[in-house]
């Protein structure tokens, strides 16, 4: 993490040590929640629409914080504290990361896409360690406040960071790379995620590639090449710096062909630049693409194959992605932390290939975001969903109910159970759950559908088969 004298402090965010005699007090950190302040950190009070972290200053100092930025339109509190005073606490605290990025030896490679780009970064991070001191985003970090908190925690002898770009409008990845300045570039897909922000896909690849903005001029752009509209947008643009595609289509450079899929994992084929059969221990086919992309760019940095497949095996997952979880008598496949068109056909696909049960069973929510066309993506939703393959399809949230009305094209209408509220969703599934089931749990972020996880996890004791 970021260790600084507050001499230098106040000239990485252009600011001003209101008291001279605190220069050399060194801070250790920052932060921006008093919650979790630790001692020697600098404290950053950020403002948002319902809260001002200033207010918040004897509980930093409670905390033990070194130091703190203030605002300099803020009432100053009449105490004797080192204060360094910026216009704006949150440009100061980007401005800061930029600075302390540009000052680290440390290789930055940053991912973004609407699909894809945690698991790419949990996968290149659990490679990159077999042979460099990394670090990657923790959490989901991704955005105007968390990547530069990301940044400030690197350690001076971090070799490599992973980090993801998040958007939801133009110009905040541009933000976002102008402080991280990456040496690799991805892009892991191109989806309907914020089209209620973007409008079309081609904006949203548009706002994707602002992350070529801050590429180092020797850096390298990596890029999903079985997505027609970012394969198009790229062959109109023009960048020095080099650029990779992978997929399984055969005009790519990292060219993938998928193997088995069963509970413990996915194998593929690696058939191009190189033929290498590898195993990762995570679920979907999608993840296979999210694993070359992170292979492409581990060997940029001459991380050898058999450190690749050791990596892979090892991966430390962020949680609520196509996470398997084992409850009493039967498993569900948490896919709870986002969703939308994409990535829920992804998880159904995922889901059909889980052959040793005996009972599939699909819980979805809202997918937000979405735009104009939202009530038709969640209809399309439903009339994809295989009634071979699933017996009961729950719906949570008003637009959620549009897939259990277009599933009903292809399903008996007692298979299909829309709720208005989680703790009916969990009475009416514990009335249908069997021994040997799996279900399915998606939904957008806000509807917070993790809490049926835990639930079902504790409760639900499915009924003893019956002996023949």
């Amino acid at each position: 993490m970021i260790i600084r004298k507050l001499k230098d402090i106040e000239k990485m965010t252009q600011g001003s040590l209101l008291n001279k005699k605190y220069g050399d007090i060194s801070i250790k950190g920052v932060s921006t929640d008093t919650r979790t302040i630790k001692k020697g950190q600098l404290f950053i009070p950020l403002i948002g629409e319902n809260f001002n972290g200033h207010k918040f200053i004897d509980k930093a100092i409670d905390g033990c914080a070194s130091a703190a930025l203030w605002a300099k339109d803020e009432p100053l509190p009449d105490i004797d504290f080192p204060f360094i005073a910026v216009d704006n606490t949150l440009l100061a605290l980007q401005r800061l990361a930029k600075e302390y990025r540009e000052q680290l030896q440390t290789k930055v490679i940053g991912i973004t896409g609407s699909n894809g780009k945690t698991t790419t970064k949990d996968i290149l991070a659990s490679i990159l360690k077999t042979k460099y001191n990394t670090k990657k985003t923790i959490g989901n970090l991704n955005n105007h406040i968390g990547l530069p908190l990301t940044l400030l925690d690197l350690d001076e002898d971090t070799e490599i960071a992973v980090v993801e770009m998040g958007t939801s409008n133009f110009k905040e990845i541009s933000l976002l790379t102008d402080m991280a300045r990456p040496n690799i570039a991805i892009i892991t897909s191109i989806g309907e995620a914020h089209l209620e922000d973007f409008l079309t896909k081609e904006n949203i690849a548009k706002a994707k590639l602002e992350i070529l903005e801050g590429l180092a001029p020797d850096g390298l752009f990596i890029y999903f090449g079985d997505e027609p509209i970012l394969e198009n947008r790229v062959k109109e643009i023009q960048i020095e710096q080099n650029i990779l595609s992978y997929g399984m289509g055969k005009h790519n450079d990292y060219v993938c062909e998928l193997g088995k899929m069963d509970q413990s994992g996915l194998s593929f084929t690696l058939k191009a630049p190189i033929t290498s059969n590898l195993f990762v221990p995570i679920l979907g086919k999608h993840n296979m693409y999210n694993a070359v992309a992170a292979i492409a760019s581990a060997r940029h940095f001459n991380v050898p194959m058999e450190s690749i497949q050791e990596g892979l095996y090892h991966i430390d997952k962020t949680g609520m992605r196509n996470e398997l979880v084992y409850a009493k008598g039967f498993t569900i496949l948490d896919d709870s932390y986002k969703s939308n068109p994409d990535s829920v056909l992804a998880a159904l696909d995922t889901l059909y290939s889980m052959d040793q049960y005996d009972q599939k069973i699909v819980v979805l929510g809202d997918m937000l975001g979405l735009g104009q066309g939202e009530i038709e993506m969640h209809k399309n939703i439903g009339i994809s969903i295989d009634p071979k393959e699933i017996e009961y399809i729950f719906t949570i949230g008003p637009l959620a109910k549009y897939i259990g009305k277009a599933a009903k094209k292809n399903f008996k209408e007692d298979r299909i159970i829309s709720c208005n509220n989680k703790p009916q969703l969990i009475k009416r599934l514990k009335k249908v759950i069997k021994p040997k089931s799996i279900i399915l749990v998606k939904a957008s972020r806000s509807l917070e559908l993790e809490d049926v996880v835990n639930r079902l996890k504790k409760d639900v004791v499915p009924p003893k088969s019956e002996v023949i």
